[in-house]
């Protein structure tokens, strides 16, 4: 900074004579050569890798179709919630394979990938993703058991005589 500025005005005239910094890089789509983005989603000990490409709708996971592989509803709607939140639904194919956890740790594993893997095939869903929190890796896993104790926090029955 130059000694003489002494007011809000000049602070301004010199703010503004400044370049701007350059904006944020665009973003450009991520695809194979079959036209399919690749990404990988994970929750609690589930890991899955997710393909996604333009079609009608159809999800298969692990090779079976997801009312085979996820028959509680409530894990479909968990898998649909990120086209919903983009407003892309029935227009993509999915094929994921999942290891590792329980049938909820893989639903939410499967629904990360999806969401990083559409973000990535087309970069203008990524604001919509992001604010709902889908491009979040959850965190949260299984607190470890701790000696001395039933369980990670459970104490065994007390006996006074």
């Amino acid at each position: 900074m130059s000694d003489d500025v002494k007011t809000l005005d000049d602070l301004k005239s010199v703010v503004s004579d400044a370049d701007a910094p350059e904006a944020a890089p665009r973003r450009e789509p991520v695809r194979d050569s079959l036209g399919r983005s690749y990404a990988t989603g994970k929750r609690k000990d589930a890991v899955a890798r997710v393909w996604i490409k333009p079609g009608s709708g159809r999800v298969t996971v692990n090779g079976k179709e997801i009312q085979k592989y996820f028959g509680r509803p409530v894990l479909q709607m968990i898998l649909r919630q990120p086209f919903q939140v983009a407003g892309v639904s029935d227009q993509f194919d999915v094929m994921a394979t999942v290891k590792g956890g329980g049938l909820s740790g893989q639903a939410g594993a499967v629904k990360h990938g999806i969401s990083k893997a559409l973000q990535l095939y087309d970069p203008a869903l990524r604001a919509p993703l992001k604010a709902a929190g889908f491009l979040t890796r959850d965190a949260r896993v299984v607190e470890r058991k701790k000696y001395g104790r039933a369980k990670a926090r459970r104490s065994f029955q007390f006996s006074k005589r």
